[in-house]
């Protein structure tokens, strides 16, 4: 069973104890978020696509802790004009573990 849910307008395909790298959420660590934006559920080959959501299906996730990723380096250089700059960027991102998807909420 896996199903497409819509995290901060990121569609993201999720199977039950998958741990997911999201866009930084609220909430603490440890504490439960549950997703109702379901765009498509796959129970065992019976696939509903929603119009444009499944009613009542729900994927219940945990918060497993807040991080930072990999610095990604921004270089900028225009040739012959004696110009370059280089930016740093860390996204803040969250780490969940899907804990069930119920399709009927």
């Amino acid at each position: 069973m896996y199903a497409i849910i819509d995290i901060a307008g990121q569609q993201i395909k999720v199977k039950k104890e998958q741990q997911v790298y999201v866009n930084r959420l609220d909430g603490k660590e440890n504490s439960n978020v549950n997703f109702d934006q379901v765009l498509l559920l796959d129970n065992n080959g019976q696939v509903t696509v929603g119009t444009p959501l499944v009613k009542g299906a729900s994927v219940s996730a945990r918060i497993v802790e807040h991080l930072k990723a990999d610095k990604v380096i921004v270089f900028k250089k225009r040739k012959r004009k004696g110009y370059q700059g280089a930016n740093g960027h860390r996204q803040l991102l969250t780490k969940i573990h899907i804990e069930d998807i119920s399709p009927f909420g």
